[in-house]
């Protein structure tokens, strides 16, 4: 090994060349030399690895090993070998320059803790693909736990780096940084609580990815794409994206529509303002009009004699209709919406329907139609929806009852 170290030495030297010149030159000889060998040596062994992987991935039943190739992990661990020779060339290279040598293994010891940080991520990257890739992880914040365990690793790496850079012990430099603990919180305060809270949010179940959520604060309303340690993507009906801070999912308040996806049916929960002075008693002409209605056919008939019978049983004077028990206008009305909804195809029948007056207003009296869809896909909910407030609101007249219409000529 000495013959070799001073080969071209000697030979500059016995040219006639100064000590110094000849030590430089057989330095850069060494170093390109080396450089040579080490670049044909990384170049044959990512070729190897990577082919030789690619082709066991491709045999392989398993998705995980392609998902390694996919993330380089081979790539990145063929570098260790040239690296190894990197480090037992230093001596031979720089053998009359020791303070070269030192800086070079100083370069070489930093490269390696950057490359074992490369591999590790690009590991963890495969990780988190794969368990993506499963049902029962798909809609977990998986990205939180890598991001918080890669935030560690560089944290390690970046002490070790320095530590090596400064000739200090690792230890003892990260005694010194640990007084400045308040400082690295403050840093990383958002990490922090972004890391707490992604915790929270698995444990408790609060948001999956695939959730549709509505946060009125931050203006997302649409479905979670992506949950990270410090933000939650939402990507918005209208396409857009929304990021919203992870913390705020245990800080402020929003809506999760897992509920309802995960339910029979969808709410329909909304009102007809009727006006109040349009509301009264049916006379039997106007009762027996109505029975023209196939739905409240038979409820009219079988009401009347309810009614008759109770009227006559207490002798109820009837010249006047508003003594005894009365059918009222908007009292067949709301059966007849509530047979509607009750036959209605897409109309959930299990769960709720309610037909009700909420307290009157200024505007006049407001008819609540609540029930559920059993399609609970946005355009179709919609649709549906629509459809039954077509027919309501076309069905008013024909009970002598009146939609509140603000009007504002003259005001």
């Amino acid at each position: 090994m000495d013959t070799i170290q001073h080969l071209l030495y000697d030979f500059l030297i016995s040219a006639g060349l100064s000590e110094t010149s000849s030590k430089y030159l057989n330095m850069l000889a060494l170093l390109i030399g080396a450089l040579i060998i080490i670049f044909i040596v990384d170049f044959i062994m990512r070729k190897l690895l990577i082919n030789a992987f690619t082709v066991f991935a491709h045999q392989s039943k398993s998705k995980f090993d392609n998902i390694l190739v996919k993330n380089k992990v081979t790539r990145n661990i063929a570098h260790i070998i040239p690296l190894i020779i990197a480090i037992e060339f230093i001596p031979t290279v720089f053998i009359d320059f020791d303070y070269f040598e030192n800086i070079i293994e100083k370069g070489l010891q930093v490269y390696a803790i950057v490359l074992t940080l490369w591999i590790v991520r690009s590991v963890f990257n495969s990780i988190k693909d794969y368990l993506k890739t499963l049902p029962r992880f798909k809609d977990k914040p998986v990205d939180s736990y890598i991001q918080v365990f890669m935030i560690f690793a560089w944290i390690i790496g970046v002490f070790s780096i320095f530590a090596i850079i400064t000739g200090i012990s690792f230890w003892k430099f990260a005694t010194t940084l640990g007084a400045a603990s308040a400082i690295i919180i403050l840093v990383f305060r958002d990490t922090i609580l972004g890391f707490v809270a992604s915790i929270q949010v698995s444990i408790n179940d609060m948001v999956r990815i695939g959730d549709w959520i509505t946060f009125d604060k931050y203006g997302a309303d649409g479905d979670v794409v992506e949950i990270n340690l410090s933000t939650v993507k939402v990507q918005n009906f209208d396409k857009t994206i929304t990021t919203i801070p992870t913390y705020a999912l245990i800080s402020d308040s929003f809506k999760n529509w897992r509920g309802m996806s995960d339910s029979g049916g969808r709410r329909i929960k909304r009102s007809i303002i009727l006006k109040a002075s349009s509301i009264k008693y049916l006379n039997p002409e106007a009762a027996e009009k109505l029975k023209s209605i196939q739905l409240i056919s038979t409820y009219l008939t079988e009401s009347q004699k309810s009614i008759a019978k109770y009227n006559q049983e207490h002798d109820i004077d009837k010249s006047v209709l508003i003594n005894g028990r009365n059918l009222t206008n908007l009292g067949v009305f709301r059966k007849y919406i509530q047979f509607f909804i009750e036959y209605h195809s897409v109309i959930n029948k299990v769960m709720s329907i309610m037909i009700r007056q909420l307290a009157p207003t200024a505007q006049g009296l407001p008819l609540e139609i609540y029930a559920f869809s059993s399609d609970k896909r946005w355009v179709n909910y919609e649709y549906i929806m629509s459809d039954i407030f077509d027919h309501s609101l076309a069905a008013v007249r024909y009970f002598g009852l009146e939609v509140y219409e603000l009007n504002t000529i003259g005001a």
